[in-house]
């Protein structure tokens, strides 16, 4: 079950459906990002996420997901192919630049649902592509 829950979650990110990303969470979700503050629960990731679509065409190509044998830990490796649409705060300028850029998720999960994810990506790769 953990692994087809992951799975989902991915795949609602590529179909750029928030509502079924927030539906693979628990009610006592985080989201932990590399570069940024931790956000409590389903409504602050759901914001995020709407915000993310204003500024970011991204999917995840190459995904190759991982789960630990109780099924309460998982990880999700792939590619993150994108295209830049509008500034984000103090971010470079945006104007339709492309990237591509290694990434990854650690999850947690109960009950078949993601109670943390906590996402990697290299911010510096990330910028040296798009200024």
């Amino acid at each position: 079950m953990s692994i087809d829950t992951i799975r989902n979650y991915y795949e609602a990110f590529n179909a750029g459906d928030i509502a079924g990303m927030v539906a693979c969470l628990s009610d006592d979700f985080v989201h932990d990002v590399n570069e940024g503050s931790r956000r409590d629960g389903k409504e602050a990731f759901g914001e995020f996420c709407a915000h993310m679509s204003e500024c970011y065409k991204e999917e995840l190509t190459d995904m190759v997901f991982f789960v630990s044998e109780d099924g309460t830990r998982g990880a999700a490796e792939f590619i993150v192919n994108g295209t830049y649409l509008k500034t984000d705060g103090d971010l470079p300028d945006a104007h339709g630049q492309t990237y591509r850029l290694p990434g990854g998720g650690f999850l947690s999960l109960k009950d078949g649902k993601i109670t943390r994810v906590t996402t990697y990506y290299n911010l510096n790769d990330w910028i040296a592509q798009v200024s």
